[in-house]
């Protein structure tokens, strides 16, 4: 399993490419015993970007209790996917195309406070839902 591919795979699918360290890391336990298959896609991707860092390129930023992907790193993760042909060279002018545009704005720490609180009341409201059904 590629490790910089599988934490590309798993930012994607979040509604705002942001996940907290315990999300991702539960993501990558279940990828990770899912089966060969996963290792086998991830290990395709990685070989369409050999030189791939998700840190120095900016794919991923490190954000406080979590990364997010960056929209380069969205760009980057579908050239990979979408890629029937080419070269390296091709994956590089897209990375360096996307240096030059402005970076994504970055969320308030406020803000995912607030939608980590928001989250857990969800939960503990379940929970008692789901007990009082029982």
């Amino acid at each position: 399993m590629n490790f910089q591919v599988t934490v590309l795979k798993i930012l994607v699918s979040y509604l705002d490419g942001f996940a907290a360290m315990a999300d991702l890391k539960r993501d990558m336990a279940i990828l990770a015993t899912s089966g060969r298959d996963w290792a086998e896609r991830t290990r395709r991707l990685a070989a369409r970007a050999p030189d791939l860092d998700i840190f120095s390129q900016a794919l991923v930023e490190r954000l406080n209790g979590g990364w997010r992907i960056t929209e380069k790193g969205r760009t980057v993760l579908e050239f990979m996917e979408n890629r029937s042909s080419g070269s390296q060279t091709e994956l590089d002018i897209a990375v360096e195309h996307l240096s030059a545009a402005e970076p994504a704005p970055r969320l308030l720490a406020s803000t995912r406070a607030g939608r980590s609180q928001r989250l857990q009341r969800r939960r503990a409201a379940r929970a008692r839902a789901r007990a009082k059904a029982s």
